[in-house]
């Protein structure tokens, strides 16, 4: 997630599709006509399920409408397979009441044309994603496909992601974060941060990113940290298994993260970073700097290590080229000149 301030909402377009059906308008089914009011207050759980049932019997392609408004609603449980295709589009607020506790499953939903942020996960434990996809042109701004903070135990697998921002962006008070075999591109990568622009963050701990590929991204795995402001730290994280395909800035560690040139870079960051490995990923680089590593010179990375990195790049700046500043990492296989 490039640096804005964070939504309080979910505005997306769901598309959930079980079979191919022709190219026809879909029949409308609007949740206010079963009941649901957008007032916040009345749970409109009933009226989604309702509204999910008859879409799913109907012959044909379907649109299941949630209209302006804020619509309140606890557990809703919409199965297939149904008769046809159902489009479920979201234009106010799903708002879960306060006292909803649970494991949460989101499984093979499509998002589609976000104008912000696709999916929010804030302040919640043990939340599933399997099968997720999100589809965003490329040059849509803040179109995060997963943001997430404040949370604890969520997992993402089997994921395909192409946005206009961090395919997945992890943001302060993470802990045990596992995400394996997404497919991430085009985007900004996966990120954890920006961390350090506030005061009292929750630490990031735990993080796994695993068997992902990453293609044509503007960035690949990275930590970025603002520069003076606020501590935090940053440990047990972990990348490893990853294949980048022309991606720009494979692996970065960023602890002068400085959008727009708005920071007091004459001060280091105040984020320690430590036990943070880079393991087998391997293809090919969009720029010759495929490594980089620029930690804080007020407290240098801890235990860092660099293992089995194949990434090549054959344009017009020569071999690929590693950089290290304020990190001395353990080196595992072959590593060119600039982080020994």
């Amino acid at each position: 997630m490039d640096d804005i301030t964070h939504g309080t909402f979910w505005e997306s377009i769901f598309s959930l599709e079980h079979s191919t059906f022709p190219n026809t308008e879909p029949v409308v089914f609007d949740i206010t006509k079963f009941g649901a009011a957008p007032d916040g207050k009345a749970d409109a759980s009933q009226a989604i399920a309702d509204a999910w049932k008859e879409a799913c019997a109907a012959a044909g392609s379907s649109k299941i409408l949630i209209p302006a408004g804020t619509f309140l609603a606890g557990i809703v449980n919409v199965t297939g397979p149904c008769k046809g295709a159902i489009e479920v589009e979201v234009q106010g607020t799903v708002q879960a009441p306060p006292e909803l506790t649970g494991d949460g499953l989101v499984r093979d939903i499509t998002s589609l044309n976000s104008k912000y942020f696709h999916v929010n996960v804030l302040g919640c434990d043990d939340f599933t994603f399997e099968g997720f996809k999100v589809s965003t042109p490329e040059n849509s701004l803040n179109t995060d496909g997963i943001h997430i903070g404040r949370s604890k135990g969520v997992t993402i697998s089997n994921a395909k992601i192409g946005t206009g921002d961090d395919c997945i962006s992890i943001d302060y008070g993470t802990e045990n974060l596992k995400i394996t075999k997404v497919a991430c591109g085009p985007g900004h990568g996966i990120s954890i941060g920006s961390l350090g622009k506030y005061e009292n963050e929750d630490p990031v701990s735990g993080i796994t990113v695993s068997d992902c590929t990453l293609t044509g991204t503007t960035n690949g795995v990275r930590i970025k940290t603002w520069p003076a402001l606020f501590p935090n730290t940053a440990t047990n994280i972990h990348f490893q298994d990853i294949t980048m395909e022309n991606v720009s800035n494979p692996i970065i560690v960023d602890q002068m993260y400085c959008p727009w040139n708005k920071c007091n870079k004459k001060e280091p960051s105040k984020v320690k970073i430590s036990d943070v490995s880079f393991k087998n990923i391997k293809g090919t680089s969009a720029t010759s700097l495929t490594v980089q590593l620029i930690c804080s010179s007020g407290i240098p990375c801890e235990k860092v290590e660099l293992a089995n990195i194949d990434l090549t790049y054959s344009g017009p700046e020569g071999p690929a080229k590693y950089e290290c500043i304020d990190v001395k990492p353990t080196i595992v296989g072959k590593i060119p000149e600039g982080c020994k």
